[in-house]
């Protein structure tokens, strides 16, 4: 299995970090290959809307020459990839958005270029936020269900956890123990 962890936190070591950290460890002790991004140390300007990636065949076809293609490349790649952001105003950061918009290579639906990259691919949410769960990401949620539904994806769920106590909310047994166990259940679904 190949996974893709794309993170979208502006900050290095900020609770979405330390949430990551035993998620990761998980997946570092099973026998998958595993990219992990952290965007904010990455060059990835936002989609121009040209549509230049739909006439290209083949290829993820982007003009922009950026570290984008490195991370479409992963993705493409990868059976999973995993979203990790804060939620900011409900919805991920400018870092992530920025990724997102740029699927748009990903599938050749409105061009002359013809097919799908991400067909079948598995997507998971890890998050922090303020607020609960459902009021601060649900927004969230909803915009990557309805990706996934576009792009013929499937969405496998979203651990979080809120910031009550800035990093201490993060380094709680609580916290880590659901960090590794929806590790283990993504690495345990079926494709």
């Amino acid at each position: 299995m190949q996974i893709c962890v794309l993170n979208g936190s502006p900050r290095l070591h900020g609770n979405t970090a330390e949430l990551l950290k035993p998620f990761v460890e998980v997946l570092q002790q099973s026998d998958v290959t595993l990219n992990n991004y952290t965007l904010v140390q990455m060059n990835v300007a936002s989609c121009k809307g040209c549509y230049h990636c739909q006439d290209v065949q083949g290829e993820y076809g982007c003009y922009q020459k950026d570290d984008m293609h490195t991370i479409a490349k992963a993705i493409m790649e990868s059976d999973l990839i995993v979203l990790a952001t804060p939620i900011y105003i409900w919805y991920c950061t400018p870092e992530l958005k920025a990724v997102l918009d740029r699927f748009y290579g990903l599938a050749k639906f409105y061009r002359s270029a013809k097919g799908n990259f991400v067909e079948g691919k598995r997507v998971a949410i890890l998050a922090t936020h303020g607020y609960d769960a459902a009021y601060a990401a649900d927004p969230f949620v909803i915009g990557i269900q309805r990706m996934c539904d576009h792009y013929h994806m499937r969405y496998d769920g979203m651990y979080s956890v809120r910031d009550v106590d800035d990093l201490a909310s993060f380094q709680t047994k609580q916290a880590i123990s659901g960090a590794k166990e929806f590790a283990q259940y993504l690495l345990n679904k079926k494709a």
